[in-house]
């Protein structure tokens, strides 16, 4: 009989699907590293277990222990997972730009959610990575995960998805392109696909209202660069110690606008019913086009799932209030 032992068993192996109507105008390959396809509907499910396990293993998560974590959704659905498998509960901080579906979804796996305001300073006490460290400090036999400076969430992505992605494309993949937020999916996998092959190029997509691509290019972290955009999941306003921006090539910067329609286009062009972030990440594959050659194979990875974003980016009435659509 072929089964596994719980829920988590089910998490990695995610399949590379063909990329077609969307980039018919680009020369090469392109294929979609589809992490829907994990339990937790995101990428985000490799990190927690990795974190959690690594945790337990050197003592900082004891039975019965409390996991805390600032989230934008994703790494809390992952975390509750593995925090049910193994008998944890968990307290979640979120911003208030993050879907409701999201704080809804968080809470149906049993998790407490406290909301905080998006628009403050990364060091006010209100933000949500004070909360979340000040609670870690408060809350009785707690852990404080810590996704943005965690090594585990790299090591999760260096182990399962870097190796994937070598091994379905043959070891022919010469780009790869993604998301960044924590910066633990793009150095992970790029520091695995550059130790099989230095000439694989390694490509970030950030936002604009992110320090991310400045900060590659000039060495400088530039406040002026921090405004507050509705891109979710991507781009940040600290630089987490999980970025490793000398893995990374380059970085191009892709519209709140072009997100959301890219994120529809995506369901109504490929059937791919995907999260914001892919939106995004197909977007700035698109604007990458000259550095293509029609030899080349290039790897996109989609964060998650798009049923975190029926009230927004899949509900037309907020698309045309935001003035995406027309």
């Amino acid at each position: 009989m072929d089964y596994v032992e719980n829920i988590l068993g089910t998490i990695g192996n995610t399949p590379l699907v063909k990329m077609n109507k969307l980039v018919e105008e680009l020369p090469c390959l392109v294929l979609a590293k589809y992490e829907t396809f994990n339990p937790g509907n995101s990428v985000k499910d490799r990190m927690a277990l990795q974190m959690i396990e690594d945790a337990e293993a050197d003592g900082r998560l004891k039975p019965g222990g409390t996991i805390i974590e600032g989230t934008s959704g994703n790494t809390g659905m992952g975390l509750a997972l593995a925090a049910i498998v193994k008998g944890y509960k968990c307290i979640f901080v979120i911003s208030d730009k993050q879907s409701k579906e999201k704080m809804d979804v968080l809470r149906a796996v049993g998790a407490e959610v406290i909301v905080c305001p998006t628009d403050v300073e990364p060091e006010d006490p209100r933000s949500y990575y004070s909360v979340s460290k000040r609670l870690g400090e408060e809350t009785p036999n707690s852990w404080y995960v810590n996704q943005y400076d965690n090594p585990s969430n790299c090591k999760a992505h260096f182990k399962t998805t870097g190796p994937e992605i070598w091994e379905q494309t043959d070891g022919k993949v010469t780009h790869f392109v993604v998301g960044v937020g924590t910066g633990g999916t793009i150095s992970g996998v790029g520091s695995y696909l550059k130790m099989k092959n230095p000439n694989v190029k390694v490509w970030g997509v950030d936002t604009y209202g992110s320090v991310f691509k400045k900060y590659h290019e000039t060495g400088v972290f530039d406040e002026n660069e921090i405004y507050p955009y509705v891109t979710e999941g991507i781009g940040e306003d600290i630089l987490p110690a999980n970025v490793n921006f000398e893995i990374i090539d380059g970085f191009t910067k892709v519209t709140d606008k072009d997100a959301a329609v890219y994120t529809q286009k995506l369901a109504k062009e490929e059937g791919m019913f995907l999260g914001n972030s892919a939106g995004a990440a197909i977007k700035g594959v698109l604007q990458l086009k000259e550095h293509f050659k029609p030899e080349d194979v290039v790897v996109v990875l989609f964060h998650d799932h798009g049923s975190r974003y029926v009230g927004k980016m899949f509900n037309d009435d907020w698309m045309r209030e935001m003035g995406y659509i027309e």
